[in-house]
């Protein structure tokens, strides 16, 4: 809650986006008329405390998050969405909303642990995304060999990793700097080689874009050229390649660099393993046997080490998810989704000392590996 105590109209609107609604129907959905909402979020006057609870129940926040002070608030200017065009306002918002919540969260984390700094280089001159990824992993000593796991790999550079938790094929991912901390939001419902894809996508934005706006298709391009080429690095590719590869010399093949087969068809074609006959040969076949929508043999799904060994302190300490949540004043369920899929290690109940109490004490440095 704020110094002041005063209900605070950007804390309404943040939360009416998180949950993708509109003013229209949230007002339809609380019994209120539109005018009465939009004053609310513009502060012309605060709502009575049953016209509170009536919101705060539509929107499922407690009635103490209106009274927080204002939030950091990803914006689309700074965000780069991988398929921006395919997307609702609505899923934008919530995506964006969810972004919010994970900035609150790290803050928090950031006080009680001592979290990887980044360590990211500026890319943006190289000569192409192949030349960005080749020196990335020069950089970064991985050399030729593949990338046992994207998430430690970004989580060891200093990259805030979180989840979207989104049922929507049109949300896949998306990435931004604040301030000096790079963060990459996953929608991990996705398929494991997708996310490792995605992980390596929004990476290419914060080396490539990170002083332009990571907006358009040329930017999507070179994002996806990077990554493309840092998993499957040119000379790997052509070395492991067969002569003329079959679908399934591909799917044993995918393993080794744990992507689709559609992305290591797509690499065999543009480092010149394969003709653009066989490209496309290789491609209808993909999709008569339905592995552009169902990936075959998936590989095992990453999950996030500093989230793990942050979870895993907290509960030696006695923090709850519940106490968190009330600490921050968001539903626990904000906490659950922004680590979905990538911590095995959750808090949970409402039992324990209060983070104010117990947290400080467990000030300690997380320290991922690589790869």
């Amino acid at each position: 809650m704020n110094a002041d105590g005063l209900f605070n109209p950007s804390r309404l609107t943040l939360a009416r986006k998180r949950r993708g609604l509109t003013m229209t129907k949230l007002a339809a959905q609380v019994g209120l008329e539109l005018r009465s909402i939009s004053a609310y979020e513009k502060g012309e006057f605060k709502p009575e405390a049953e016209r509170l609870a009536a919101i705060a129940g539509v929107l499922r926040f407690p009635e103490a998050f209106f009274f927080g002070d204002d939030l950091d608030e990803p914006t689309p200017d700074v965000a780069s969405f991988r398929s921006l065009s395919k997307m609702t306002a609505g899923q934008r918002d919530t995506a964006l909303g969810a972004g919010a919540m994970a900035l609150l969260f790290n803050d928090w984390m950031e006080v009680r642990f001592d979290l990887p700094q980044a360590e990211l280089p500026d890319l943006s001159r190289e000569a192409s995304p192949e030349a960005a990824a080749q020196e990335l992993r020069r950089a970064w000593g991985i050399g030729e060999l593949p990338i046992k796991n994207m998430i430690h790999l970004l989580e060891a550079k200093g990259v805030r990793v979180f989840s979207l938790a989104l049922d929507a094929a049109e949300v896949d991912a998306f990435s931004m700097w604040r301030q000096s901390t790079p963060y990459v939001f996953l929608n991990t419902k996705k398929s494991a080689e997708h996310g490792r894809f995605d992980a390596a996508h929004e990476l290419g934005h914060l080396v490539l874009h990170r002083h332009g706006s990571p907006q358009g298709r040329a930017a999507e391009q070179e994002a996806n050229a990077f990554a493309s080429a840092l998993l499957m690095p040119r000379a790997s590719v052509l070395a492991q390649a067969p002569r003329i590869p079959t679908l399934e010399h591909l799917i044993r093949l995918k393993k080794f660099w744990s992507v689709s087969l559609a992305a290591l068809t797509y690499r065999l074609h543009a480092v010149g393993a394969i003709s653009d006959w066989h490209y496309q040969t290789l491609f209808v076949e993909l999709s008569s046997r339905g592995y552009r929508k169902k990936e075959p043999d998936e590989g095992q799904r990453e999950t996030s080490q500093v989230l793990q060994k942050v979870f895993a302190a907290l509960r030696e300490e006695g923090v709850s998810r519940a106490s968190i949540a009330r600490e921050l004043c968001i539903p626990a369920e904000e906490l659950d989704q922004l680590v979905f899929g990538l911590a095995l290690t959750v808090l949970s109940g409402s039992a324990g000392a209060e983070p104010a109490t117990r947290a400080k004490g467990a000030n300690l440095r997380v320290v991922p590996s690589q790869g």
